[in-house]
């Protein structure tokens, strides 16, 4: 008896002081967000600092060389067209909208490397320079490069010019979607803040760890037992 009251006091100790925590990390402490939110933030950056290939992604553009192109896309709609026929035009390519399709003839290489230049201007958060480009919102005109570069890999693809088409996945994938996903983000480097990052991954097994034996003891201490 004396060992399960000895266990239930445990427990109800542990589980107090556990909901304590819980409440303080849930509380606008650090610089008016949450421990979560400041962490979710911190890794958020640690991770975009590590998601960096644009430069990468340049020299594989270079390195394959003009891609000369003609053929047709078909995208959201007539106004997303018109965006993007200036979206083309400004890379030095051809594009004339009809309705909600465009016509495009040109070099893809230059069609990648104006849609990396943005992405890397999106990623360094000045999405400023991108709006008075182009004279819209920036989120936009990254998303209507992302629609740009998945019609013209569709239409590459029927055309069975598989590595352009590749080509273009990545762009769009590792440039174009990082960047977008990324904005508005400060980029870490995980050397520079490895002191917290150590001490957040450390609390966090020993809070699951805490939780875990609470229970346990609040258990033996109410005379239940696990067994098989």
């Amino acid at each position: 008896m004396r060992t399960q009251k000895k266990s239930l006091y445990m427990g109800m100790g542990m589980m107090v002081s556990f909901t304590v925590v819980l409440v303080l990390l849930f509380a606008p402490l650090v610089n008016g967000h949450n421990a979560l939110e400041y962490l979710d933030n911190l890794y958020n950056s640690i991770s975009k600092g590590s998601a960096y290939y644009i430069p990468k992604i340049k020299e594989d553009v270079r390195a394959a060389g003009s891609r000369e192109i003609a053929l047709n896309i078909k995208v959201d709609s007539e106004v997303q067209a018109a965006q993007i026929g200036q979206l083309l035009g400004k890379s030095g390519v051809m594009a004339r909208p009809d309705g909600a399709e465009l016509a495009v003839e040109g070099d893809l290489a230059k069609i990648l490397m104006s849609a990396l230049a943005d992405a890397d201007t999106m990623y360094e958060n000045a999405g400023d320079q991108i709006t008075a480009a182009y004279g819209y919102e920036e989120r936009r005109v990254m998303y209507n490069w992302w629609r740009t570069l998945k019609a013209l890999e569709y239409s590459l693809n029927k055309q069975e010019r598989f590595s352009d088409a590749k080509l273009i996945t990545l762009v769009q994938a590792k440039a174009v979607e990082t960047s977008y996903n990324y904005y508005g983000i400060k980029s870490e480097n995980i050397g520079d803040k490895y002191g917290i990052v150590f001490i957040s991954l450390v609390f966090y097994v020993f809070y699951t760890l805490w939780y875990g034996f609470g229970i346990l003891y609040l258990f033996e201490g109410m005379g239940l037992q696990l067994g098989h």
